[in-house]
């Protein structure tokens, strides 16, 4: 019994044997780096600065909200080191889920994969909807009118959407003709509608520093009954409202009128704004130079989204006070706010661009994903299938694509919109540890490489080198796992006992000492162990620190979300877990290699093998 549990976990982690020295492409190599700082641009610089902005700042934030976006951008930021770095090792399509099969085994790659596809399928719908919301509100509601009149659905349960939106559908399928097609074509299309959008946002900001107000970042008791009396003065003997209920309405006033739970909370918010950058991953054998662009790609994009949220929601809290921004439609009404009526047309022309540019962007990393999971064998294979003219992955597309398309023409996606995060920070933190597995199991290979004497594997010296290099390498792995529970623990704990934190209750204060003092320890342990000096055309910095830190952040972000996105996440995992368990662990291409070996290798270079495991010893002169 305990043989057999023994084997079905080595089948779940198992991990890929990826060559690197093989640089032929089913995919064509056309897109330079421009191009995937545009495409990380676009597909990230989307529905959260036009529509996402105004919602946390009225509701969670205040002018504060530029602080939520340092800290989502912060966030974002570390989790793209650890995909530059995997960008200039393994020039590979499949993102995250490529990154942990090479290291942490199969299992978890499913996991990442398939949430990396709940996060682009929400995501391509949810831009869909609220693209052919945008220009319905350039019309003056004509187009939601008629739906409403001839196709309502009114279908208690909040599941499916209040009519069907066909206009969302029809351009949801337009772009996967469109990315069918080629990529050149959909690079150029990109290119187009981003600058566009980035010259409309400079105008949003320059405007607002130009005609904002100082004073909106700093509103009293007064300010609120000023605006409430001169909202019901057609009421006799409007009074005032009282403190208590001004602070329940529209918080405390002043920069942050929520406190930190609210900037937390709108923190984990805007996380979706930057949800993205990781499409640029996924191009890796469609880059002219993936090792080079990949990482500059990813870290450019940040920058740039990064200053782009920071400088609108500043803007905006500048140009009226935050309690009265829109929800929906933000930049409008504050123009309308500062008497700059006609900025509404500008801001809609920039805000449909940039819902284009997202919506691209969300579809094209997409197919990738689904292609590289069946031509693994942990999807369908069919999926796998290539056009060979355009060298597109056409049978991912167009069921991708489907599958989006029906998605935003039934479903209302308010609810499911937190999915994208839980998905997205998941498979940060997995790209996060896998960056800590590879430089450190890596390192701690060469360094038993580098002692071993080149003798027959039965002689003491050698049995001790290995006994040594099996006991660093355990320790190495208990620490990290260890560490991923500690630091799962102590955010559930900050986010569940925030309130007692702040009050400096000592039992829950010691309770995050003694946490601390463990994740801490476990740090120095890994610290201490060899690490891969291979030379990488980019590296993490100041490891470990800036990935556990990566991972502490993403895992917080993760508890500030609400008990009804988790029962959907498990809904999602639980079908996700019957097509591997009925199929992919039967197909994996992982399977049908499998020979009676020990350990298995993750990774090969075209310089020199990198191993992860210690079967393939006879490749270095070594005979078991």
């Amino acid at each position: 019994m305990v043989d057999k549990m023994a084997s079905f976990g080595r089948i779940l982690l198992r991990r890929r044997v990826l060559d690197c020295s093989d640089e032929g492409s089913r995919f064509a190599r056309c897109l330079s780096t421009l191009d995937l700082v545009a495409l990380g641009v676009g597909s990230t610089l989307g529905a959260g600065v036009y529509v996402l902005a105004g919602e946390v700042a009225r509701e969670k934030a205040g002018p504060a909200i530029v602080l939520c976006f340092l800290i989502a951008a912060l966030s974002s930021m570390l989790a793209g080191l650890c995909y530059a770095e995997f960008g200039a090792r393994v020039p590979k399509t499949g993102s995250a889920y490529l990154y942990s099969y090479v290291t942490v085994g199969e299992i978890w790659a499913f996991i990442t994969g398939w949430n990396l596809i709940l996060s682009y399928v929400l995501g391509t719908a949810s831009v869909a909807r609220a693209w052919s919301s945008t220009f319905d509100s350039l019309v003056d509601q004509r187009i939601s009118g008629f739906f409403r009149s001839s196709m309502s659905m009114n279908v208690p349960g909040g599941v499916l959407a209040e009519y069907p939106d066909l206009f969302a559908l029809i351009l949801v399928l337009l772009l996967t003709g469109l990315l069918a097609f080629g990529v050149s074509e959909s690079a150029l299309v990109n290119k187009i509608f981003t600058g566009v959008n980035l010259v409309v946002l400079g105008f949003v900001i320059i405007s607002g520093f130009v005609k904002g107000n100082t004073d909106n970042w700093n509103l009293t008791l007064e300010d609120f009954n000023s605006t409430y009396r001169g909202i019901n003065a057609n009421i006799t003997n409007a009074s005032s409202l009282s403190k208590e209920v001004v602070d329940k309405t529209f918080g405390t006033g002043g920069f942050a009128p929520f406190g930190l739970r609210g900037i937390l909370s709108g923190a984990a918010t805007c996380f979706y704004a930057f949800v993205g950058f990781d499409c640029i991953a996924t191009t890796s054998e469609e880059a002219k130079n993936p090792m080079r662009s990949i990482p500059v790609g990813i870290v450019a994009s940040l920058l740039i989204c990064f200053f782009a949220y920071f400088g609108v929601s500043a803007a905006l809290t500048l140009m009226m006070p935050y309690y009265l921004l829109d929800i929906k439609s933000p930049l409008p009404e504050a123009f309308n706010y500062i008497g700059w009526p006609a900025a509404h047309y500008i801001v809609a022309v920039g805000s449909l661009c940039a819902l284009s540019t997202s919506l691209l962007g969300s579809m094209f990393p997409m197919p990738r994903v689904i292609y590289a999971m069946a031509e693994d064998g942990l999807l369908f294979r069919g999926l796998s299938r290539m056009n060979t003219r355009t060298k597109t992955p056409l049978m991912a597309t167009v069921v991708s694509g489907c599958v989006a398309s029906l998605m935003a023409f039934l479903f209302d996606l308010a609810a499911l919109v937190d999915l994208m995060s839980i998905g997205t920070l998941l498979a940060y933190s997995l790209v996060a540890i896998c960056v800590l597995i590879l430089r450190w199991v890596t390192g701690l290979y060469r360094f038993f490489y580098t002692i071993m004497p080149n003798t027959a594997f039965c002689d003491i010296e050698i049995m001790i080198s290995a006994s040594f290099y099996f006991l660093r390498e355990h320790i190495l792995i208990v620490s990290l796992s260890s560490l991923a529970v500690l630091i799962t623990v102590l955010c559930v704990v900050l986010a569940g006992k925030l309130d007692e934190l702040i009050e400096v209750q000592p039992v829950w204060v010691t309770v995050c000492v003694v946490l601390a003092l463990l994740c801490a320890i476990c740090v120095v342990i890994i610290w201490r162990q060899p690490e891969s000096k291979e030379a990488l055309t980019f590296k993490v910095p100041l490891l470990p620190w800036l990935p556990l830190f990566s991972v502490f952040v993403n895992i917080y972000l993760m508890m500030q979300l609400d008990l009804a996105t988790w029962c959907r996440f498990a809904v999602w995992m639980g079908v996700g877990f019957a097509i591997y368990f009925c199929y992919g662990i039967w197909h994996s291409s992982e399977a049908a290699n499998s020979t009676p070996r020990k350990y298995e290798p993750a990774l090969q270079t075209k310089k020199k093998p990198i191993y992860l495991g210690r079967d393939e010893s006879e490749a270095e002169g070594m005979s078991p």
